[in-house]
């Protein structure tokens, strides 16, 4: 898993080659911290097939609104730079969900 940040963005996930999720979260979002253990699975299950990589909003916070990401935890797919997918909020972003998110895209 790849820590983004403003100054690796757009070469980790814009210019990257294949699909690429990034997982945007806040430390102080419990909903985010609750998925870390699954995404960390899901990156070790899903890793080979497509990349992934996490933001910090705290720390990225200008990043995330041109983002448009407007609530945590938020989950969204690049493919050649372009936003493919998203899903957003404690209710939508299951383990569940995340992997089949990660399957449509691989």
């Amino acid at each position: 898993m790849i820590e983004v940040t403003k100054d690796n963005f757009e070469q980790e996930v814009l210019q990257a080659e294949g699909s690429v999720i990034v997982d945007f979260w806040g430390p102080k979002c419990e909903p985010c911290k609750a998925l870390m253990p699954e995404v960390d699975r899901l990156a070790g299950e899903y890793g080979d097939k497509i990349k992934f990589c996490k933001l910090n909003t705290a720390e990225n916070r200008r990043l995330a609104i041109g983002q448009k990401v407007l609530g945590l935890p938020t989950f969204i797919v690049y493919n050649g730079g372009e936003k493919m997918e998203e899903i957003s909020g404690g209710e939508n972003c299951t383990p569940e969900a995340i992997e089949n998110l990660i399957k449509k895209h691989i």
